[in-house]
């Protein structure tokens, strides 16, 4: 536990850091705390944070730094985030995919790090399907989805169809699968496949199984905008070893899904300090998230990924009003 005094100079260290990126020493954070006490007192205070490993003391340099438990800290109990200093665009009430990617390039636009939006996840519904005969045993699946999005695949088949038996088929699947997740149809078509004439369930089959391909296939996961800001990032400058460690991280986005679908399950503002989460092993690299809804569900996560180095507060700032307005874009009016 800290006593008030240590907490203060802690909060002002951090600031200071955060501010000007430089070790800060005794002279500066007297100043910077505003407290009336002795260089040998804050030398000694700061010696106590050091041994609690919350500030470290790089070698080249009198000056301490913040830990990520010394962030960790400061963002758990010192922060707090004006949320009226921010404004931000508006995100216009377009397809999905275009306000993904919009809400990707304000968070990053906003923090001059990286932003990162995790799509909606789909579910796999069709309101319509077609089947239209190309030649001898190839069929064309056409599958418009619930927003509108149109989708089509090749598909061969055992059997050759008249284009009357694939009409057949597309009016019985439109007329009592459509609006069900392809899931359920599949299900469905286990039980009534008995009562339906076998080239006939054969071919619904085979739709089913493009459609769960098809829309699967559709999800573009994760919109990452901004790679090239951490370039002018001087903390990186040093090293470019962090800076490739954090472009793999980009390239294999699959670790970013992981972190982002857990942020998802979260209500608020989650922070991610200096590899605290796994799934960005980085010392140097914090994660700010938030989820966002579509008509009150929570189906999705956005957040900024810079340096650990970051202004916390603005970063909430900046990922809390982003994910309103994404909800506001894609859910439907009031």
């Amino acid at each position: 536990m800290l006593d008030d005094r240590a907490k203060l100079l802690l909060k002002a260290l951090v600031e200071r850091y955060i501010a000007d990126g430089q070790p800060v020493g005794s002279r500066t954070l007297s100043r910077a705390s505003g407290l009336d006490l002795s260089a040998a007192t804050i030398r000694n205070v700061m010696a106590d944070l050091e041994d609690l490993g919350l500030i470290a003391s790089p070698h080249t340099s009198a000056g301490r730094i913040p830990t990520a438990r010394g962030y960790r800290l400061f963002v758990d109990t010192m922060l707090t985030a004006n949320r009226e200093q921010l404004s931000a665009p508006s995100l216009a009430r377009e397809q999905p995919q275009k306000v993904i990617a919009s809400a990707a390039q304000l968070l990053s636009n906003l923090s001059q790090f990286v932003g990162v939006v995790m799509a909606p996840r789909r579910t796999s519904v069709f309101r319509h399907i077609e089947f239209l005969r190309l030649s001898q045993q190839r069929i064309l699946v056409i599958i418009v989805s619930p927003e509108g999005d149109v989708q089509n695949r090749v598909i061969f088949t055992e059997a050759d169809y008249t284009q009357s038996q694939l009409v057949e088929a597309a009016n019985f699947l439109n007329a009592h699968y459509s609006g069900l997740a392809i899931e359920q149809v599949r299900e469905r078509l286990k039980h009534e496949v008995e009562t339906l004439r076998g080239e006939i369930a054969a071919l619904m089959q085979a739709a089913v199984q493009v459609g769960s391909d098809v829309l699967t296939e559709a999800q573009d996961d994760v919109v990452i905008s901004g790679e090239r800001n951490l370039l002018s990032v001087s903390d990186f400058a040093g090293d470019m070893s962090h800076l490739r460690h954090a472009f793999d991280l980009f390239e294999q986005k699959t670790q970013l899904m992981r972190l982002l679908d857990v942020s998802s399950r979260a209500e608020g503002i989650r922070i991610y300090i200096g590899g605290e989460s796994h799934t960005v092993p980085f010392e140097e690299l914090s994660v700010v998230s938030a989820p966002y809804e579509v008509d009150g569900q929570i189906v999705g996560t956005l957040g900024v990924i810079g340096p650990t180095r970051m202004p916390y507060d603005r970063m909430i700032q900046i990922v809390d009003i982003t994910s309103r307005l994404v909800s506001n874009a894609l859910s439907r009016p009031k």
